[in-house]
């Protein structure tokens, strides 16, 4: 009795084991059906090196953040009329955006740019600011990048456009006592036709060609803020069931007065090769602005 326990149990052990071989070489069969036996290994070899490669930059970011991310040296700031892309390297904004109608440009009691005065912006780090003493002697204008005509609501919203992160250094005579300001007047006159105007306004740095070579050269006032070569706006109102758009590319020079201003009008994508920005990029396409209207700037 015994020996038969004995023999029957080894028998039952080996069918079971047996049994259970046969299940998991099924199973293998199965799994690695559906590829080559010569991909199967590399595939696994891969799908080690991938989980490896995702490990590793995500172990390398936590590495980085640690001791802080360096950021992108910008700074984004949300004023009363405007919003602004601040350049730490350059001291200038990178962008201004605004939202103009013909309700927001009607001024606001008492409000008056003589009230205003220019400031540095304490919303800046104090290293990266642009200074007072940046343009004191320096034979350049503080020139508005967000329009204080644009900001007439209240005076708190022109005072805003009077801090030095709205401020690039523009050549006075002939620029922006002239030339620039009838431009922004331009802008604004839209709002007659136009239920809206969105606006972007930047310096642009766009490098000069001498012979076969093209370099970059600009002055930095007073070792600290940069002066643009060129500065740019970016027009986009609504038509129809979609909108129209005008970009203007403007050289940081004295401009007479009767240059054609369709002769700096460019397609939007010079202004972005040049700043690294992108427009629009959720609108698919766009009608040209100066079709509709007459493109041009008045005393």
């Amino acid at each position: 009795m015994g020996s038969f326990k004995s023999i029957g149990l080894n028998r039952m052990l080996w069918l079971w084991f047996g049994f259970g071989m046969g299940v998991m070489f099924t199973l293998v069969l199965q799994s690695a059906a559906w590829m080559p036996n010569h991909a199967q290994h590399h595939m696994h070899k891969r799908d080690i090196k991938a989980t490896t490669r995702a490990t590793s930059s995500s172990n390398l970011t936590d590495t980085m953040n640690q001791f802080g991310d360096p950021g992108d040296g910008r700074d984004f700031i949300a004023r009363d009329e405007y919003l602004l892309s601040y350049s730490r390297r350059d001291r200038v904004p990178s962008w201004t955006f605004e939202h103009l109608t013909a309700q927001s440009l009607v001024a606001g009691q008492g409000v008056n740019r003589s009230n205003s005065a220019f400031k540095e912006d304490p919303a800046i780090m104090s290293i990266f600011r642009s200074l007072l003493a940046d343009y004191s002697g320096s034979g350049y204008d503080r020139g508005h990048t967000a329009p204080a005509g644009d900001a007439v609501a209240t005076q708190e919203a022109m005072d805003q456009t009077f801090f030095l992160s709205n401020m690039s250094p523009q050549v006075g005579v002939g620029f922006n006592r002239q030339y620039w300001a009838y431009l922004e007047n331009f802008v604004r006159s839209l709002t007659g036709t136009f239920s809206d105007v969105y606006v972007y306004t930047g310096p642009a740095f766009i490098p000069q060609k001498s012979g076969t070579t093209f370099t970059m050269s600009y002055p930095v006032l007073n070792g600290n803020t940069a002066v643009p070569t060129h500065f740019y706006k970016v027009l986009l109102v609504p038509h129809g069931s979609g909108y129209a758009s005008a970009a203007f590319l403007l050289p940081n020079q004295k401009i007479d007065s009767s240059t054609a201003l369709t002769s700096f009008k460019v397609d939007v994508q010079v202004i972005e090769k040049a700043s690294g920005l992108v427009f629009f990029s959720k609108l698919s396409s766009l009608d040209d602005l100066c079709s509709l209207t007459t493109c041009t700037v008045t005393k």
